[in-house]
């Protein structure tokens, strides 16, 4: 029955962007669990110098809080956060590669602290990886523990999970998917994507910071290998990328929009939902914490796309325009704050507290013409949305969550959790210190919100 453990987690996680992304050490805001050593994730791990940047970055060494409540589990990072999705909810990962043998984890406590770690976490949208390689004779929970765990999670856990993929799924989990099927609502199970390798994640998880095990790695190329054999020279090829639409607005370089609005500094996406939430969402509880369906989404980049007027008021309002914002940076070419400046942001945890915000505007002033311009427009709006937060409940802190993988992110798109920390910091001070880091750099033809 081991592989039935993904059913349990997979119905019932939940995140809440306004929580730290420390998930097994809330009392360290500097040190997530995810930042141990010897983890190894997809993208390496090194953040050292390439050729054009303007600094060196040390990596980060962070460690598990041995106060922890859940330390006994929470050591094994079973359970972890990654970033968000393409649709701006955030995402879990579950590996099983990572569950000891049952006579060395506690699945009782395993189930406490699954609920400790969810009850930080269930307010907003969330996706689920359940990485099922590694689940073996050896570790998996009992049958009646799945019981357990079925009636302990209830609705609130499940209604916001949006996806649950399932990478490596074995055929006696589907058949054990499909024995269950009388159990769990037909609405979730439409919820299950299967997901043969990794390649076909990254499909549906664009951009996204995750953590893979290693083994989970091995054995995906080792997977790879054996269907190349099976299917011989068969190779798909990518088709060729389509020209851009004389209006389009996502996924072009801001020199190229800037030609294209003759001269405008400022995206029109941009302008139009920072316009828009300014006006009608900055008391709205829970701003860019909660996602959008993927038709709306793409129905929205279309009309931008194609040159058509776009009225937020006729979708989900405040909730799109604020998806729409953060798709928007992330579909950049190049991170606004440009690969040049990641690794100098990457090393900001390893500066002085007190001296953090003189840093910021250093690595700030390596930053010119449109990009800091953008920032600096995008950085007052925020500002403005934090000193809201008694009603919005979106703290700098919290604003930073969401914001920090969208304006920044490494050159090989996929980047381990050691990150996390840095780009937070950073963000975080640029808003609560706006005045502070811009108010005495400023750029020809910029305009503010």
């Amino acid at each position: 029955m081991a592989e039935l453990t993904w059913v349990d987690f997979g119905e019932d996680e939940e995140l809440s962007m306004e929580s730290k992304l420390d998930l097994v050490s809330p009392d360290e805001p500097d040190a997530p669990d995810s930042a141990k050593e010897g983890n190894t994730s997809l993208a390496t791990n090194s953040i050292g110098n390439e050729s054009g940047n303007v600094c060196d970055a040390a990596p980060l060494n962070s460690t598990l809080d041995l106060s922890h409540p859940f330390y006994d589990i929470a050591r094994h990072r079973i359970l972890e956060v990654a970033g968000e999705d393409h649709y701006g909810r955030r995402v879990i990962v579950y590996s099983c590669c990572r569950m000891p043998p049952i006579h060395e984890l506690n699945h009782h406590r395993l189930l406490q602290y699954l609920k400790y770690t969810l009850d930080q976490y269930v307010e907003s949208d969330y996706s689920l990886i359940y990485f099922h390689h590694g689940l073996t004779t050896a570790n998996r929970p009992s049958t009646s523990w799945l019981r357990g765990a079925y009636k302990d999670f209830d609705r609130r856990y499940r209604k916001n999970l949006k996806a649950l993929y399932v990478v490596h799924p074995s055929g006696f989990i589907k058949t054990l998917w499909k024995v269950f099927s009388s159990l769990i609502s037909r609405k979730f199970s439409k919820k299950i994507v299967y997901v043969t390798c990794l390649d076909e994640l990254r499909d549906h998880l664009k951009d996204i910071w995750l953590d893979i095990p290693v083994e989970v790695q091995r054995y995906d190329r080792q997977l790879k290998k054996r269907l190349a054999g099976k299917e011989g020279s068969t190779i798909k090829k990518t088709p060729p990328p389509r020209p851009p639409l004389p209006h389009q607005q996502f996924g072009l370089s801001l020199a190229v929009l800037k030609e294209k609005s003759n001269g405008e500094n400022i995206p029109l996406v941009l302008k139009q939902t920072v316009t828009y939430l300014k006006l009608k969402g900055l008391k709205t509880e829970g701003l860019f914490r909660r996602s959008a369906t993927t038709q709306v989404v793409q129905e929205v980049q279309q009309r931008f796309n194609l040159g058509k007027p776009v009225n937020f008021d006729e979708y989900k309002g405040v909730h799109v325009a604020a998806v729409i914002l953060k798709v928007f940076l992330r579909e950049l070419p190049q991170p606004l704050l440009t690969f040049n400046l990641h690794p100098c942001i990457l090393a900001l945890s390893c500066v002085e507290s007190s001296l953090r915000v003189t840093r910021i505007k250093e690595i700030l002033n390596a930053l010119s013409g449109v990009n800091y311009i953008v920032l600096k427009y995008l950085m007052c709006f925020l500002n403005t949305v934090a000193q809201q937060s008694i009603q919005n409940r979106m703290t700098a802190h919290n604003l930073a969550v969401v914001f920090g993988p969208n304006i920044t992110w490494s050159q090989d798109q996929v980047q381990s959790l050691h990150t996390f920390v840095p780009v937070n910091i950073f963000t975080e001070l640029c808003i609560d210190f706006y005045d502070s880091i811009f108010r005495n750099h400023t750029e020809s033809g910029e305009i503010l919100p």
